[in-house]
C-alpha cells in the first residue's frame, strides 16, 4: 500500500497537514482527521500515532517536535465528533461505544505504515487512553502496534461511595435516553490550569476546546462505564505498555489552588495504580512528581522528566526488537 490521498495545510497549527478519514457509525457519514507534521524526518522508520482525550483535540506542537527530535515521524489523529473533525450537527466527543471509533484507527494505521515506518507507536491520553486500551486488545491492526504510550489513561470515574451507585443509574438510563445531556456551564479548573488566558502555559481553540466543556450525554457515559469494566476485568495486550500518571491527584471542586498545576486535576491516579498491571503482561507504570492530568502540558522541568522516561522506555523496545 503507498500513500495516495493528498495533504493539505492544517488550519490549527502552522507546519502541519491533515487528511480526512471517511467513517460510517450506524449509517451516519462522519469523519476523523489524520494530522502529520510537516517536516517529518524523511523515511523514517519509526513513527508515533497520538490520540487525544475528552474535550480535546492534538495542539501540542512541543509534543511532535519531542518525537521528531529522536528520528520518530509524528502523526496525531482527531476522531470524529473531535476537534478539527467536529462538525456543526455534530454531538461533539459523543460515542455509543469505544469501538465505533476502530475503523478510523484502522485507516490511520494503514496510511501511517504506508510511509515505510517498520515500528508504530501509539500515544494516547486519558480517555484515547481507555480507547486505545481497547484497541490494542482487539483491534483489527493491533499487531501493527509495536508500543503502547498511556499518558493518564482514564481507567475509572473518580466517584465515590453515593457517587457510584449515581453513576450506575446514570449508566442503565442511557440505554434509554442517550442523547440526555448535562452542561454545567463553568469554566472547569483544570481549563484554568493549562489555559493560557486563565493561569497555564498553552493556547488552543476554544470552539473546539472548550474551557466550559462539552454537553455530557448518558449514552456517552454508558459507553464508557462499558468500556472500563471490561478493561477493569483484564485484557491481553501483547505489545509493550506503558502507563505513566502523577504522583499524586486533587480534588478542588470549587477554589483555585496551586496544586492544581502539580497534580492530576481530573482522574484519580489510583485507578491507573490498579487496573494497569491487567492489561497485559508487558506493562511500566511510571509516576510523575508534580505531574498534571495530561502530563506534556505540566511545567517545563516536570515535561523532562515525561519525555525522559518515555524515551527511555522506547529504547528499551527498539533494543529488545533488535535482539529478537
Amino acid at each position: 500500500m503507498k500513500e495516495t490521498l493528498p495533504w493539505r495545510p492544517d488550519a490549527e497549527l502552522a507546519g502541519f497537514e491533515v487528511q480526512p478519514i471517511e467513517v460510517e457509525v450506524d449509517g451516519v457519514a462522519l469523519r476523523g482527521t489524520l494530522v502529520r507534521a510537516a517536516d517529518n524526518p524523511a523515511d523514517a522508520e519509526r513513527a508515533v500515532l497520538y490520540v487525544h482525550g475528552l474535550t480535546d483535540y492534538f495542539f501540542h506542537e512541543h509534543l511532535a517536535e519531542a518525537y521528531r527530535n529522536e528520528g520518530i515521524a509524528f502523526f496525531a489523529l482527531d476522531l470524529h465528533r473531535f476537534g478539527r473533525s467536529l462538525r456543526d450537527d455534530d454531538r461533539p466527543n459523543y460515542c455509543d461505544s469505544v469501538e465505533e471509533y476502530f475503523p478510523e484507527i484502522d485507516q490511520a494505521i494503514d496510511r501511517i505504515k504506508a510511509t515505510g515506518a517498520r515500528q508504530l507507536i501509539v500515544n494516547a491520553h486519558s480517555t484515547g487512553g481507555l480507547i486505545l486500551s481497547h484497541y490494542a486488545d482487539h483491534g483489527s491492526r493491533r499487531a501493527a502496534i509495536d508500543g503502547l504510550f498511556l499518558n493518564s489513561p482514564f481507567f475509572d470515574f473518580p466517584m465515590y461511595g453515593p457517587e457510584r451507585w449515581a453513576l450506575a443509574a446514570l449508566a442503565w438510563l442511557g440505554r434509554w435516553w442517550p442523547y440526555a445531556s448535562y452542561h454545567h456551564g463553568k469554566p472547569s479548573l483544570y481549563a484554568q490550569s493549562i489555559y493560557r488566558g486563565y493561569r497555564g502555559e498553552w493556547d488552543y481553540n476554544l470552539r473546539i476546546k472548550p474551557d466550559v466543556g462539552f454537553p455530557i450525554h448518558l449514552g456517552w457515559i454508558r459507553a464508557i462505564v462499558n468500556a472500563q469494566k471490561r478493561l477493569q476485568a483484564g485484557l491481553d495486550i501483547r505489545c509493550p505498555v506503558l502507563v505513566m500518571h502523577s504522583a499524586r491527584s486533587i480534588r478542588s471542586l470549587n477554589h483555585w489552588t496551586d496544586d492544581l498545576q502539580a497534580a492530576d486535576a481530573v482522574l484519580d491516579v489510583e485507578h491507573m495504580r490498579r487496573y494497569g498491571p491487567g492489561l497485559g503482561d508487558r506493562v511500566s507504570l511510571v509516576e510523575i512528581d508534580g505531574g498534571m492530568h495530561d502530563l506534556v502540558l505540566s511545567q517545563a522541568g516536570v515535561r523532562k522528566q515525561v519525555f525522559a522516561e518515555l524515551f527511555r522506555w522506547l529504547g528499551q523496545i527498539s533494543a529488545e526488537r533488535q535482539a529478537a
